[in-house]
Protein backbone atom coordinates (compact mmCIF):
# COMPACT_ATOMS: atom_id res chain seq x y z
CA UNK A 1 0.00 0.00 0.00
CA UNK A 2 1.24 3.28 -0.69
CA UNK A 3 -0.26 7.17 -0.02
CA UNK A 4 0.97 10.50 -0.64
CA UNK A 5 -0.56 13.77 0.09
CA UNK A 6 1.19 15.55 -2.89
CA UNK A 7 4.86 14.89 -4.80
CA UNK A 8 6.46 13.19 -1.79
CA UNK A 9 5.31 9.58 -0.82
CA UNK A 10 3.91 9.29 3.17
CA UNK A 11 3.92 5.35 3.10
CA UNK A 12 5.77 3.47 0.62
CA UNK A 13 5.08 -0.72 -0.14
CA UNK A 14 3.83 -0.41 3.21
CA UNK A 15 2.38 -4.38 4.06
CA UNK A 16 1.06 -5.97 7.45
CA UNK A 17 -1.91 -7.83 8.99
CA UNK A 18 -3.87 -7.20 12.33
CA UNK A 19 -5.54 -10.17 13.50
CA UNK A 20 -8.76 -9.49 15.49
CA UNK A 21 -8.51 -9.16 18.94
CA UNK A 22 -4.99 -7.96 18.76
CA UNK A 23 -3.30 -5.24 20.31
CA UNK A 24 -1.25 -3.35 17.45
CA UNK A 25 1.24 -0.06 18.57
CA UNK A 26 2.62 1.48 15.39
CA UNK A 27 5.52 4.22 16.67
CA UNK A 28 8.18 6.42 15.07
CA UNK A 29 9.04 10.18 14.48
CA UNK A 30 7.26 12.73 13.45
CA UNK A 31 6.46 12.46 9.94
CA UNK A 32 6.36 8.89 9.54
CA UNK A 33 3.12 7.75 8.54
CA UNK A 34 1.42 6.83 11.76
CA UNK A 35 -1.38 8.75 12.26
CA UNK A 36 -1.73 8.15 8.24
CA UNK A 37 -2.27 4.66 8.16
CA UNK A 38 -5.32 5.52 11.10
CA UNK A 39 -6.97 8.00 9.03
CA UNK A 40 -6.88 4.80 5.77
CA UNK A 41 -8.86 2.43 7.86
CA UNK A 42 -12.07 4.17 8.08
CA UNK A 43 -11.21 5.94 4.46
CA UNK A 44 -11.18 9.29 5.88
CA UNK A 45 -8.64 9.23 2.85
CA UNK A 46 -7.88 6.29 0.73
CA UNK A 47 -5.05 4.55 0.11
CA UNK A 48 -3.25 5.30 -4.00
CA UNK A 49 -2.35 1.87 -4.53
CA UNK A 50 -3.51 -1.01 -3.00
CA UNK A 51 -5.98 -1.48 -0.64
CA UNK A 52 -6.94 -1.43 3.31
CA UNK A 53 -8.75 -4.74 3.96
CA UNK A 54 -11.14 -4.89 6.86
CA UNK A 55 -12.43 -8.97 7.51
CA UNK A 56 -10.53 -9.48 4.41
CA UNK A 57 -12.89 -6.72 2.19
CA UNK A 58 -11.22 -3.65 0.57
CA UNK A 59 -13.00 -0.83 2.97
CA UNK A 60 -13.60 1.15 -0.55
CA UNK A 61 -16.38 -1.88 -0.66
CA UNK A 62 -17.60 -1.65 2.61
CA UNK A 63 -20.90 0.72 2.90
CA UNK A 64 -18.98 3.88 4.30
CA UNK A 65 -21.51 4.17 7.73
CA UNK A 66 -21.30 0.05 8.43
CA UNK A 67 -17.71 0.66 8.03
CA UNK A 68 -17.26 3.79 10.65
CA UNK A 69 -20.08 2.05 12.79
CA UNK A 70 -17.79 -0.45 13.60
CA UNK A 71 -14.40 1.91 14.53
CA UNK A 72 -14.51 4.16 17.70
CA UNK A 73 -11.22 6.63 17.49
CA UNK A 74 -9.78 8.03 20.67
CA UNK A 75 -8.06 11.13 19.00
CA UNK A 76 -4.97 13.82 20.62
CA UNK A 77 -7.30 16.60 19.62
CA UNK A 78 -10.42 15.35 21.49
CA UNK A 79 -13.77 17.17 19.44
CA UNK A 80 -16.14 18.26 22.74
CA UNK A 81 -19.63 19.56 21.75
CA UNK A 82 -21.43 22.12 23.75
CA UNK A 83 -23.64 19.96 25.62
CA UNK A 84 -23.67 18.32 28.46
CA UNK A 85 -20.87 15.47 29.78
CA UNK A 86 -23.52 13.04 29.40
CA UNK A 87 -24.34 13.89 25.92
CA UNK A 88 -21.03 14.53 24.98
CA UNK A 89 -20.59 10.47 26.22
CA UNK A 90 -23.35 9.54 24.69
CA UNK A 91 -22.57 11.06 21.22
CA UNK A 92 -25.13 9.53 18.83
CA UNK A 93 -25.63 6.33 20.81
CA UNK A 94 -29.38 6.74 20.73
CA UNK A 95 -30.10 3.21 22.08
CA UNK A 96 -27.74 3.77 25.12
CA UNK A 97 -29.48 2.95 28.97
CA UNK A 98 -28.76 5.15 31.87
CA UNK A 99 -26.93 2.42 33.14
CA UNK A 100 -24.90 2.00 29.76
CA UNK A 101 -23.79 5.58 30.05
CA UNK A 102 -22.60 5.69 33.73
CA UNK A 103 -20.69 2.01 33.80
CA UNK A 104 -18.84 3.88 30.92
CA UNK A 105 -18.41 7.02 32.78
CA UNK A 106 -17.06 4.87 35.60
CA UNK A 107 -15.13 2.54 33.82
CA UNK A 108 -13.27 5.92 32.05
CA UNK A 109 -12.86 7.73 35.02
CA UNK A 110 -14.93 10.68 34.16
CA UNK A 111 -16.79 10.07 37.28
CA UNK A 112 -13.36 10.98 39.35
CA UNK A 113 -13.84 14.34 37.87
CA UNK A 114 -17.59 14.60 37.42
CA UNK A 115 -18.37 14.37 40.75
CA UNK A 116 -16.71 17.87 41.91
CA UNK A 117 -18.78 19.77 39.47
CA UNK A 118 -21.57 21.42 39.76
CA UNK A 119 -24.50 18.62 38.61
CA UNK A 120 -21.84 16.20 37.91
CA UNK A 121 -22.66 14.81 34.78
CA UNK A 122 -25.28 17.01 33.67
CA UNK A 123 -22.87 19.82 33.79
CA UNK A 124 -22.89 21.75 30.42
CA UNK A 125 -19.23 22.10 29.54
CA UNK A 126 -18.59 24.77 26.81
CA UNK A 127 -18.03 23.75 22.74
CA UNK A 128 -14.41 21.60 22.44
CA UNK A 129 -14.60 21.23 26.04
CA UNK A 130 -13.00 24.44 26.70
CA UNK A 131 -13.56 24.11 30.38
CA UNK A 132 -12.05 20.73 31.02
CA UNK A 133 -8.52 19.82 31.24
CA UNK A 134 -6.51 18.00 28.19
CA UNK A 135 -7.07 15.05 30.04
CA UNK A 136 -10.81 15.09 31.51
CA UNK A 137 -11.22 15.55 27.60
CA UNK A 138 -9.75 12.62 26.73
CA UNK A 139 -11.48 10.68 29.22
CA UNK A 140 -14.61 11.59 27.60
CA UNK A 141 -13.12 10.14 24.48
CA UNK A 142 -12.53 6.89 25.90
CA UNK A 143 -15.81 6.88 27.74
CA UNK A 144 -17.46 7.06 24.19
CA UNK A 145 -15.70 4.53 22.68
CA UNK A 146 -16.44 2.34 25.56
CA UNK A 147 -20.29 3.16 25.47
CA UNK A 148 -19.73 2.36 21.29
CA UNK A 149 -18.40 -1.28 22.11
CA UNK A 150 -16.98 -1.24 18.31
CA UNK A 151 -14.74 -4.33 17.10
CA UNK A 152 -11.78 -2.29 16.26
CA UNK A 153 -10.45 0.62 18.03
CA UNK A 154 -7.71 3.58 17.12
CA UNK A 155 -5.81 5.25 19.88
CA UNK A 156 -4.38 8.24 17.88
CA UNK A 157 -1.73 10.26 20.17
CA UNK A 158 -3.83 10.19 23.17
CA UNK A 159 -1.25 10.50 25.88
CA UNK A 160 1.01 13.22 23.52
CA UNK A 161 -0.01 16.42 25.50
CA UNK A 162 -0.59 14.94 28.93
CA UNK A 163 1.41 15.50 31.96
CA UNK A 164 2.75 12.86 34.46
CA UNK A 165 -0.30 13.29 36.41
CA UNK A 166 -2.72 12.82 34.39
CA UNK A 167 -1.05 10.24 31.78
CA UNK A 168 -0.92 7.82 35.03
CA UNK A 169 -5.11 8.35 35.33
CA UNK A 170 -5.91 8.08 31.42
CA UNK A 171 -3.70 4.61 31.41
CA UNK A 172 -6.03 3.15 34.16
CA UNK A 173 -9.04 4.36 31.88
CA UNK A 174 -7.50 2.89 29.20
CA UNK A 175 -6.59 -0.06 30.55
CA UNK A 176 -10.59 -0.51 30.88
CA UNK A 177 -11.43 -0.55 27.28
CA UNK A 178 -13.58 -3.58 26.19
CA UNK A 179 -11.57 -6.58 26.03
CA UNK A 180 -11.52 -8.27 22.60
CA UNK A 181 -11.09 -5.68 20.43
CA UNK A 182 -8.58 -4.89 17.81
CA UNK A 183 -6.94 -2.16 18.65
CA UNK A 184 -4.29 -0.07 16.50
CA UNK A 185 -3.03 2.56 19.26
CA UNK A 186 -0.18 5.56 17.79
CA UNK A 187 1.95 6.87 19.99
CA UNK A 188 5.15 8.92 20.93
CA UNK A 189 5.28 8.51 24.33
CA UNK A 190 6.02 4.79 24.26
CA UNK A 191 4.36 4.41 27.98
CA UNK A 192 1.00 3.49 25.99
CA UNK A 193 2.56 0.70 23.96
CA UNK A 194 4.65 -1.45 26.26
CA UNK A 195 1.95 -3.90 26.56
CA UNK A 196 1.06 -4.33 23.18
CA UNK A 197 1.39 -7.43 21.21
CA UNK A 198 2.86 -6.21 18.48
CA UNK A 199 4.81 -2.56 17.72
CA UNK A 200 5.60 -1.90 14.04
CA UNK A 201 8.62 0.95 14.09
CA UNK A 202 7.60 2.87 11.18
CA UNK A 203 10.46 5.43 9.66
CA UNK A 204 9.64 7.63 6.34
CA UNK A 205 6.17 5.72 5.58
CA UNK A 206 8.16 2.28 6.22
CA UNK A 207 8.33 -0.61 8.46
CA UNK A 208 11.82 -1.14 9.68
CA UNK A 209 11.16 -2.63 12.79
CA UNK A 210 8.73 -5.17 14.35
CA UNK A 211 7.99 -7.16 17.89
CA UNK A 212 7.47 -6.67 20.95
CA UNK A 213 8.67 -3.65 23.84
CA UNK A 214 11.45 -6.38 25.31
CA UNK A 215 12.27 -7.67 21.70
CA UNK A 216 12.50 -4.46 20.01
CA UNK A 217 14.73 -2.83 23.09
CA UNK A 218 17.36 -5.72 23.01
CA UNK A 219 17.78 -5.32 18.77
CA UNK A 220 19.26 -1.78 19.73
CA UNK A 221 17.26 -0.08 16.78
CA UNK A 222 15.28 2.89 16.11
CA UNK A 223 12.62 1.77 19.24
CA UNK A 224 15.20 1.65 21.57
CA UNK A 225 17.04 4.80 20.99
CA UNK A 226 13.52 6.09 21.15
CA UNK A 227 13.08 4.23 24.44
CA UNK A 228 16.23 5.71 25.99
CA UNK A 229 15.68 9.14 25.05
CA UNK A 230 12.23 8.62 26.88
CA UNK A 231 13.50 7.19 29.72
CA UNK A 232 16.46 9.84 30.38
CA UNK A 233 19.02 7.34 29.76
CA UNK A 234 20.00 8.20 26.13
CA UNK A 235 24.03 9.05 26.23
CA UNK A 236 24.90 12.14 24.79
CA UNK A 237 27.43 12.04 21.30
CA UNK A 238 30.05 14.74 21.54
CA UNK A 239 30.95 16.63 18.46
Amino acid sequence: MSFSYGREPVLSDLSFTIDAGQNVALVGPTGAGKSTIAALIPRLVDAEAGAVLVDDLDVRDHQLDSLRLQIATVLQDTLLLEGTLWDNIVCGQRFATEGDVRRAARLALVDEFAERLPDGLNTMIGERGTNLSGGQRQRVAIARAILRDAPIIILDEPTSALDAGSEELLLEALANLPAGRTRLVIAHRLSTVRDADRILVLEQGRIIESGTHDELVREGGLYERLASLQSGHARLAST
